[in-house]
């Protein structure tokens, strides 16, 4: 065959007629120049248009293409490695590499190449992995000769050195690295096959304002702001800090935390750090990583005001097909855009994923500055690995991270007991030595605590507490204590849990500010989702004792503005049912030894670091699940499990909880649309709005009950609108409150 009559993809014209085909060999040197391109900027260029040109070798033999004659259109699961009829391809590049190269950089490359559609494999079958593992697929490959000699002559020139930087014998470093080069290679092959495929989608991509562009757009929004507030005690405090992060933007790449106490101005002032460092060095984009879904949205709007709407992604679960754009859709699929807003679970789940689609945007966090925003809720068991994964991304991929929170974690590295504790190096705090002052200054609360550290308080005494307060918030440990207490209080109360799926919070929420700006009567219950980034601000707040972060971003809730002639009120009491087991509990014992034994400011910032030491010290592990052993290469053959470990990190347990859809206000419509047409992109994104989570056990018993019902495979609603609460969510009975005492 002619290099011109090998094919990679065909796709049918706009009058269902075959169109000019997408050759192989355009296919393999378009998709190498884009992955050279991409791992360029982590000093592997040479190995990225290695993986581009080898990445499809498998389809340059006679049967595959047979078979894509045969087969002759375009779906999207078209080229899928393991689907029934379809004949494997990547393989076959998978052992050409390990054949020109040799086993040692051919299996580095081999990982890629193997995994381009199916995800990255294990390496063999001992964790389970079984007939999808690289070893077993590499064995049942006996003859490579039939590959066309145009693509081995593509590659034999190609000489390699070593890799671009000396690996750890132990760690993660080897495996972060395939799995960066990995995400080159998968973006790279998306965007050229999308070229050919729909053009017009593929210009919809990029076009968005460089760092120097956004940094005009935020000074002329600051300026605008400025000449509109008032000079408070407070805003002269937010104008400080946000100077001294211009002023430390200047310094040179690395870890940088930001401790400002909460109400202090640091959205607005991380953004005005990140802006200026990512010009400084010559970065592509900023990445904020948030907690919850209902900080991110107050955050968006807030960076959309400053920068344009068009100019920010934001990648997660509860964004609406009304609030994204088909531009901001596809920018999510690889963070091309130059600042991105994402969850915790996105960010950290995707820098150990195996699947393609979420490895994709990968290599696109090098090069960028990355916020951790309410950093102290990074997950205690999966603190090691993503330790280690941070400082290879600031050592290795040229990323400077901000850790800001009020309740700075203890990531530093240092000695604990004799032993090396593997956290973040060199740390320079943007406050510098300042941090003392600033937390003195923005004083806006006292806190009360317990006569008796260790007494207990009923609900009933709390109740005839709260009752005093107009304006008042307390805040619980779990859904059933919020419930409990909810029911002793006066009709009107307002109730917040994660029973209410995020619409109906959000409203409520809204409610709430309202009132409290009206300097109406309101009294709130709330599990902890309101104490991240919500922007409530009560004169009173009362907090049942949970880890000392917990009792801080509650205070937070109290007298945010400083508008009190006094200072807010925050009173910690023993609630009569203690945190859940785990780190939960671990967290409140924590907090009742350290405020057993000073006579500090409860809050004072120097606390923290005791705190979180002595927290992560009682924690069972710092990885739970194993991911560094899993992650970490044999010496004997390179082998890494890819694929176990991905399965394993998971910052939500979704094995123990299952999602229902709910029957609230707008729900009813979507469900029923769903129940009727079937699912669809635009409805499934709508209903994600009135999702609220239940353990497994709940659910069976809904289900058994038929209060639920599977409205679409796999899919369960509600059955009855009398199921859903206005006041507070879904119903339960008391004892499957027990069953969700770890969802807040």
């Amino acid at each position: 065959m002619d290099n011109n009559e090998w094919i990679a993809h065909v796709r049918k014209d706009d009058e269902e007629k075959w169109g000019f085909p997408h050759l192989l060999l355009d296919h393999l040197r378009g998709t190498a120049s884009l992955t050279e391109q991409f791992a360029d900027k982590f000093q592997s260029g040479k190995w990225g248009k290695t993986l581009g040109l080898a990445h499809d070798a498998g389809k340059g033999r006679l049967d595959w293409q047979k078979y894509i004659r045969h087969k002759s259109g375009y779906d999207d699961e078209a080229h899928l490695e393991g689907k029934v009829g379809k004949i494997p391809h990547a393989i076959y590049g998978a052992k050409l590499v390990e054949d020109l190269f040799g086993k040692a950089i051919g299996r580095f490359l081999a990982y890629g190449i193997a995994g381009h559609h199916a995800g990255l494999p294990d390496w063999s079958n001992a964790e389970g992995a079984g007939t999808s593992s690289l070893q077993f697929q590499a064995s049942q490959i006996k003859d490579i000769h039939d590959i066309a000699d145009f693509i081995i002559n593509e590659l034999q020139p190609i000489k390699f050195a070593n890799p671009p930087w000396r690996f750890s014998s132990e760690g993660l470093d080897f495996s972060l690295w395939i799995r960066m080069l990995y995400s080159c290679l998968v973006d790279a092959d998306f965007l050229d096959t999308e070229a050919y495929m729909d053009k017009e989608r593929a210009d919809t991509r990029g076009s968005y304002c460089n760092i120097t562009e956004l940094l005009e757009r935020f000074d002329w929004y600051i300026r605008q702001l400025e000449s509109k507030s008032r000079n408070t005690h407070v805003n002269q405090i937010r104008r400080q800090v946000r100077n001294k992060c211009v002023q430390m933007a200047r310094e040179s790449r690395g870890v940088f935390s930001l401790s400002v106490p909460t109400g202090g101005g640091k959205t607005l002032s991380s953004l005005a750090f990140c802006l200026e460092h990512a010009k400084k060095h010559d970065l592509d984009r900023v990445i904020y990583v948030i907690p919850y879904t209902s900080i991110i949205e107050q955050n968006a709007d807030v960076f959309k005001a400053a920068l344009g709407k068009e100019q920010i992604v934001e990648h997660h679960s509860s964004l609406g097909e009304e609030d994204s754009t088909p531009k901001s859709r596809l920018a999510s699929e690889n963070w091309d855009a130059p600042v991105i807003v994402t969850t915790s679970v996105q960010f950290f789940e995707s820098l150990f994923a195996a699947k393609s689609s979420r490895c994709r945007k990968l290599h696109n966090i090098v090069n960028s500055v990355i916020v951790l925003d309410e950093a102290q809720l990074v997950p205690v068991d999966y603190l090691l690995p993503i330790l280690e994964a941070m400082q290879l991304l600031v050592d290795h991929y040229r990323v400077s991270f901000v850790i800001s929170t009020a309740t700075q974690p203890a990531f530093k590295e240092r000695l604990v007991d004799g032993k090396n504790f593997p956290g973040l190096k060199n740390v320079k705090e943007i406050m510098g030595n300042g941090v003392t002052d600033l937390y003195a200054s923005l004083k806006r609360t006292q806190v009360n605590l317990p006569k008796d550290i260790h007494s207990v308080t009923s609900w009933e005494e709390i109740a005839q507490e709260l009752v005093q307060y107009e304006q008042v918030l307390c805040v619980v440990s779990d859904r059933k204590s919020c419930r409990e207490l909810h029911r002793l209080m006066p009709k009107g109360t307002i109730h917040l849990s994660a029973l209410m799926c995020g619409q109906h919070r959000s409203e409520v929420i809204e409610a709430v500010k309202q009132k409290l700006k009206n300097g109406e009567s309101v009294r709130v219950i709330s599990t902890q989702l309101v104490e991240a980034g919500v922007d409530m601000d009560f004169p009173v707040v009362y907090r049942a004792l949970a880890g000392l972060d917990s009792i801080a971003q509650a205070a937070g809730r109290c007298n945010r503005e400083g508008n009190l002639s006094d200072l807010g009120k925050v009173i910690v009491f023993n609630a009569p049912k203690k945190p859940p087991l785990g780190i939960l509990r671990k967290a409140a014992d924590t907090t009742r030894s350290i405020l057993a034994t000073t006579c500090q400011d409860p809050l004072h910032h120097s606390l923290f670091e005791q705190y979180f030491s002595e927290l992560y010290w009682k924690a069972n592990s710092l990885d739970v699940k194993e991911i560094v052993k899993l992650l970490t290469p044999s010496p004997q053959d390179c082998g890494v499990y890819f694929r176990t470990a991905a399965e394993r990190f998971k910052l939500i347990d979704d094995s123990r909880q299952k999602t229902i859809l709910v029957r609230y206000d707008e729900g009813n419509t979507w469900i029923d649309l769903l129940r009727f047409q079937g699912p669809d992109r635009t409805l499934l994104r709508k209903l994600q709005r009135y999702t609220v989570n239940i353990s497994k056990e709940t659910f069976n018993d809904m289900l058994r009950r038929g209060v639920i019902s599977e409205i679409q495979p796999g899919i369960f609603a509600l059955t009855s609108e009398m199921d859903y609460s206005q006041a507070v969510g879904l119903v339960l009975g008391d004892d499957a409150y027990e069953a969700e005492i770890l969802i807040v």
